[in-house]
């Protein structure tokens, strides 16, 4: 049973009730595999609170290195060290061995646990042990129409097929009159579905899907450059992370052709680009928010009985980062709380 049957509350299924968090202005996916696991202390005790120390684990998708989601985790950091909660982080991006990492979660006894849903059925049997053992758990980055079902208190992240098609409507208004969407993780449901939104947002000419290895980024450069020579009336590229943004400006300039490049989740590298017109805007899904949202719900709950959003997912975007407002975000990217 969800939790939606345990507080009594309605299911309801409308994008239209969804609660958005206001931030000025995106299954962020990884492309790498393996596992990674690690406990942490809650770093600075400024400002903690005094409520009983707990345990949060946070059980992601994603391994070591990826630049998304060691911002999400920074952010689940400085929500532990406020809320005096000793987080626990791990990841992987196969779904077995992730739906593994939760199961070791709740065998330790957590106070609490984070935990994305890019493969729902994988992580079900996982997810409701949590609930009979009577452990809140909150959903971050995927999951948006399987958070609830699966007996979750909250969800934090970003609305997928809105994204996509903020992607895709971005180049449109730009003038765009042939793409192409990079798909850097073949299967991935939620790649798909971006690029299905893209696609349907590209209403000034047809788009097609490009698969490459993102695992691979010269190989990518390399196959999106081909491509790009091989038909120079493409004008406009939907990338789905910063990486492959990235690889798509340089290959734009091996190949020597002109086009419109949009990417999802703002990063570092991507401030100059953006600054300087080599990539249109970047579809943001506010990552440090999401980690910092997840454990700051769960201490709540465990705390006050808060449930943030009543029901309803919590959205982190998307939101539209460019030429416009780059300025505005830029200082909190550099010193990494953006």
């Amino acid at each position: 049973m969800g939790r939606s049957g345990v507080f009594g509350r309605p299911r309801m299924g409308t994008r239209a009730a969804l609660v958005a968090v206001a931030v000025t202005g995106l299954a962020a996916c990884s492309s790498t595999g393996g596992a990674q696991e690690e406990q942490g202390g809650a770093g600075s005790s400024a400002g903690q609170a005094d409520t009983p120390p707990m345990t949060v684990a946070m059980v992601t998708h994603a391994p070591a290195g990826d630049t998304f989601w060691d911002m999400v985790r920074s952010g689940a950091e400085v929500a532990a060290a406020k809320d005096n909660v000793e987080l626990r982080y791990a990841g992987d991006a196969d779904a077995s061995n992730q739906a593994t990492l939760l199961q070791n979660a709740i065998d330790s006894g957590v106070d609490g646990i984070a935990v994305t849903l890019t493969n729902p059925e994988a992580m079900a049997g996982a997810m409701a042990r949590a609930e009979a053992a009577g452990i809140p758990v909150v959903v971050l980055n995927s999951g948006l129409d399987d958070w609830e079902e699966l007996g979750a208190l909250s969800f934090f992240g970003l609305d997928i097929e809105a994204s996509g098609v903020m992607s895709g409507a971005q180049l449109a208004e730009a003038g765009g009159t042939k793409g192409l969407c990079v798909i850097q993780e073949q299967g991935s449901v939620v790649l798909e579905a971006l690029c299905d939104g893209a696609i349907e947002a590209f209403t000034t000419g047809p788009m097609e899907k490009l698969y490459v290895t993102g695992t691979d980024l010269p190989s990518v450069q390399s196959t999106l450059g081909a491509k790009l020579q091989q038909d120079p009336s493409i004008d406009s590229i939907v990338t789905l992370n910063a990486p492959i943004g990235l690889a798509a400006v340089a290959a734009e300039a091996d190949a020597g052709t002109t086009t419109e490049i949009t990417t999802l989740n703002l990063s570092e590298d991507l401030l100059q680009p953006i600054e300087a017109g080599d990539i249109l805007a970047v579809i943001d899904q506010q990552g440090w928010l999401q980690g910092y949202e997840a454990v700051d719900a769960l201490w709540l709950y465990n705390t006050n009985a808060n449930i943030l959003g009543s029901g309803q997912p919590v959205l982190t975007g998307p939101t539209l980062i460019n030429q416009e407002n780059i300025d505005t975000v830029a200082p909190y990217v550099r010193q990494g709380t953006r």
